[in-house]
């Protein structure tokens, strides 16, 4: 039991650093070089551990055998400093996801190409980073303040609409929370991943 909590756990942590170093990359070369400077543009996972989202949050969820959703310290962008602010937006918050289904896809191939690692301790890293992976994106791209499908969003809506959907900020982390806690958001996000998954080919029940 701690041994598989213990690999979930570690999964996800590096789930969530290509994560976040996947939005500081694409910030970058889009010509925004504060994560640079802040040091956050690295595969270390220590600097982009979050208390809460990374520690506590994902370790309540696998204890009660629900694969775990979590955040970590989100990257520092300056968006006036890219070079088309507006646009540029949506694929720095895209890139974060992006990254996390470019992982499973990848570790799906790997479990098909050699399909003996399923029943070893290397299978199940893969199926959990599979899982992990594919939960993060979809989590990621939900439309609410500070998640990534925020800024996504923003980068899409007119300046007028804009100023009312940015009114939810403030009260963004406290929505999720209540949508987890009622079950809301786990309902939402396992329907969709589901599908993802089933898409990959990978034979898995939640």
């Amino acid at each position: 039991m701690i041994f598989y909590i213990v690999l979930q756990f570690t999964v996800l942590i590096f789930a969530i650093t290509i994560h976040e170093y996947a939005h500081g990359l694409v910030a970058y070369k889009l010509g925004d070089p504060t994560a640079k400077y802040m040091g956050r543009l690295t595969l270390n996972p220590l600097v982009h551990i979050d208390p809460f989202g990374t520690i506590i949050l994902p370790l309540l969820l696998t204890l009660a055998h629900i694969p775990p959703i979590g955040w970590a310290k989100p990257v520092p962008v300056n968006f006036m400093s890219l070079k088309n602010p507006k646009r540029d937006m949506f694929w720095v918050g895209l890139a974060g996801p992006f990254a996390n289904f470019l992982m499973a896809i990848a570790l799906s191939i790997i479990i098909k190409l050699i399909p003996m690692l399923a029943h070893t301790i290397f299978g199940q890293v893969i199926l959990y980073g599979i899982i992990i992976n594919v939960i993060l994106a979809v989590f990621n791209l939900i439309p609410i303040p500070p998640l990534d499908g925020s800024r996504i969003i923003s980068a899409m809506l007119p300046y007028q609409y804009l100023t009312i959907y940015n009114k939810i900020q403030p009260y963004g982390f406290l929505i999720i929370i209540l949508l987890l806690w009622t079950g809301i958001l786990r309902k939402l996000i396992f329907a969709v991943v589901s599908i993802v998954i089933r898409y990959l080919g990978i034979h898995i029940s939640f």
